[in-house]
């Protein structure tokens, strides 16, 4: 009888761990309906998140769990299609998108997205821009034969310095290369000296690698901002680790490991 009284309310419950903290932050793995081009069928930034319509739940869930509350994950088609990300490119400061989105399309990302991001179509032969537009906060490497409209649009638009180059010899350097504010990943077979200049062009670690299990189309398997990436669910340990190395994720930190596992991945595929 003169045993104290117990209540549930008395036992601690530990804090719940905020999700997506830059201490904790990782690379994920995931696939669109099978597909290991998750960076075909969706757009990071740091401030938004655009994902394809029609997938799976499985796949937005992924996206959920890392970037929910922190990030609004709009689900949109551009020009009817669910490859936005090759269709669009953007960061914090703008999105621009082809003609061929429509009004629709449009006003619905144009009411989802973060208030001060400016959207704006872009008349433009070459209508794919993901894949020659690759942008961080401060720089955009674009298509060699992007027009000089479209150039002087990306600059003003995104706030950004734009450069004319091309990765490993491709045009499309939204296709073989992803950058942020803290690294980029450009096509394994990069010469060291291009290296060098895109590194001195972005102020960033530039490191040559591979996705999805030796693809060298690292813009079509891989999403990536300053503080989380996705990738396709074929990618490997070693390629998870050179990501998370480049790009500051979670504890690692550019090294001599992420160099001699970047040195592995080009004599594979020499």
């Amino acid at each position: 009888a003169g045993d104290k009284a117990f209540h549930c309310w008395d036992v601690p419950v530990p804090a719940p761990r905020p999700r997506c903290s830059r201490a904790t932050a990782m690379c994920t793995r995931a696939a669109f309906e099978h597909s290991n081009e998750i960076g075909v069928f969706s757009k990071l930034t740091n401030k938004y998140c655009l994902v394809g319509i029609g997938g799976s739940e499985n796949f937005y869930s992924v996206f959920e769990a890392e970037l929910g509350g922190h990030v609004p994950i709009v689900h949109t088609s551009i020009a009817g299609c669910r490859i936005i990300g090759r269709l669009c490119c953007g960061n914090k400061n703008g999105l621009l998108v082809p003609m061929t989105t429509t009004d629709q399309e449009l006003s619905h990302l144009r009411n989802a997205l973060p208030e001060g991001v400016v959207i704006q179509r872009v008349e433009e032969r070459l209508s794919a821009l993901g894949n020659c537009i690759v942008t961080n906060d401060h720089v955009a490497f674009v298509h060699t034969d992007l027009d000089r409209e479209t150039e002087e649009i990306a600059a003003d638009v995104l706030g950004v310095e734009v450069f004319r180059q091309t990765i490993a010899g491709n045009v499309l350097v939204g296709s073989y290369c992803s950058v942020s504010n803290q690294g980029a990943l450009v096509h394994p077979k990069t010469p060291m000296e291009d290296q060098e200049e895109l590194a001195q062009l972005l102020q960033v670690p530039v490191v040559a690698g591979t996705v999805n299990r030796g693809s060298d189309v690292i813009g079509g398997g891989l999403v990536v901002n300053d503080w989380c990436a996705f990738t396709g669910v074929d990618t490997t340990a070693t390629e998870v680790q050179v990501i998370e190395s480049v790009f500051k994720l979670g504890d690692a930190q550019p090294s001599a490991v992420a160099g001699a596992m970047r040195d592995v991945l080009i004599d594979q595929l020499a």
